[in-house]
């Protein structure tokens, strides 16, 4: 019994550990460009992380004063926390597959369309209610300010590789026909049919392309890519986490049966 009560403690130090990648991942999302800004992905995934770590202190208090109760508890709830972990890092997988930049002649930087996004991240900036608040943190950034502090020329400009967020917020789209002054100052085209994005974009700098659908689409593309390297640590940790729960499992197995011939030859001496 105390040989597996000890394989037991071990492996809930180790989920101890890997809860701290998944509160990291949702840290680290809440830092992001456009995830600091949507706030909607890291607070599940901090949520989670902490609650792993919560259950798997559990597991090491039950296995090491032998508190039976306290590891069936364990068992279950880490159970499913793991089929939460998994069923996130399937949504995660399945919002992020669409969504690619389209190339323009003559740049280095990609244009983004909104509709070019699942329906789920669509949703998270369609209304003007969310897109208020969300243009109003973009506006307190510098994603668009730094790039006057580095882009003096506009063949430089032209070659930048943009954020996604760059490029769709803080410039006019090309098909527009603005004339670069500075990489937030251009002159008024007149082929404003051209997108209804033309009719948007602001020389401002509280304004600049703010309004655009091409910024929503630059910021989903930067969600995007924020999430899919998140869900790359959160697929990692749930394959680690579920053959260290299906150990701990077969521990605790054996653990029972110890008790149980133990008690079985106690009965008979």
């Amino acid at each position: 019994m105390a040989a597996s009560n000890n394989v037991i403690v071990c492996i809930n130090l180790v989920a101890v550990i890997l809860s701290i990648p998944i509160i990291g991942a949702g840290i680290w999302l809440s830092n992001g460009q456009a995830d600091s800004c949507v706030q909607f992905l890291q607070w599940p995934v901090i949520i989670l992380g902490v609650l792993v770590l919560v259950v798997a202190l559990a597991g090491c208090i039950g296995a090491f004063f032998r508190i039976t109760w306290l590891l069936i508890v364990y068992l279950v709830v880490m159970l499913v926390l793991l089929i939460l972990l998994v069923c996130l890092v399937g949504f995660v997988y399945m919002v992020t597959l669409r969504g690619h930049g389209n190339i323009e002649a003559g740049r280095d930087y990609l244009q983004y369309h909104m509709n070019d996004f699942s329906g789920f991240l669509r949703r998270r900036v369609r209304s003007s209610f969310k897109w208020d608040r969300i243009r109003s943190c973009i506006s307190q950034t510098n994603v668009c300010a730094q790039l006057s502090q580095s882009y003096r020329m506009a063949d430089d400009f032209f070659d930048a590789h943009l954020t996604p967020m760059q490029s769709g917020c803080c410039r006019p789209p090309t098909q527009c026909g603005y004339t670069f002054v500075n990489p937030t100052y251009w002159i008024r085209a007149f082929n404003l049919a051209a997108d209804m994005d033309c009719l948007q974009w602001s020389n401002d700098q509280t304004q600049l392309c703010y309004n655009c659908d091409s910024c929503k689409g630059g910021l989903l593309a930067n969600l995007r890519k924020e999430w899919k390297r998140a869900n790359v640590i959160l697929i990692i940790t749930v394959i680690v986490l579920i053959v260290v729960y299906l150990v701990g499992c077969c521990a605790f197995r054996n653990a029972k049966t110890e008790d149980l011939f133990r008690k079985y030859k106690q009965g008979y001496t």
